[in-house]
Formats: C-alpha cells, sequence, structure tokens
C-alpha cells in the first residue's frame, strides 16, 4: 500500500534534543506528524527517530520526503 499524503505542507514541531519521536510515515494517522499506529495492516512502518538538537524542526506531510522523517521540499513537486 501507498502513503496518503496528510497535507501539503510540513509541519513545524518543536523538538527536544535526544527524545525520540515515532513519525507517520504512511499518512493515515490522527495524530500527524507522528504515528498512532494506524499503519497496521498497510505494510508501512513509522520512522522512529532521535532529535539531534532542540528547536523547530519541519516534518514531512506529504510523505515523499527521501530525508525521512524531516521535509525535503517534495511536497512542491508534482
Amino acid at each position: 500500500m501507498d502513503p496518503i499524503a496528510a497535507a501539503d505542507a510540513p509541519y513545524a514541531v518543536e523538538l527536544e534534543a535526544g527524545t525520540v519521536y515515532v513519525w507517520c510515515a504512511c499518512g493515515r494517522s490522527k495524530a500527524q506528524p507522528y504515528c498512532d499506529g494506524s499503519h497496521v495492516g498497510t505494510g508501512l512502518a513509522p520512522k522512529v527517530f532521535k532529535a539531534e538538537k532542540s528547536g523547530t524542526a519541519y516534518l514531512c506531510a506529504c510523505k515523499r520526503t527521501k530525508t525521512k522523517p524531516y521535509c525535503d521540499g517534495s511536497h512542491k513537486t508534482t
């Protein structure tokens, strides 16, 4: 199953250095941009990552980024 876009622009979120986050890779989570388990049965898996620094980060919402979980501008291409 393919991921679905959750939004047309990235999510600006505040991350805390050293904290582990679970980014939704399927686009089905109601807790965007984070995983709520909605991927079960899709064959897709969330991306678990540890924030390297504290501050604002832009997490991908279109689910096409090559730099998961961070936005790489893929939402701007068709």
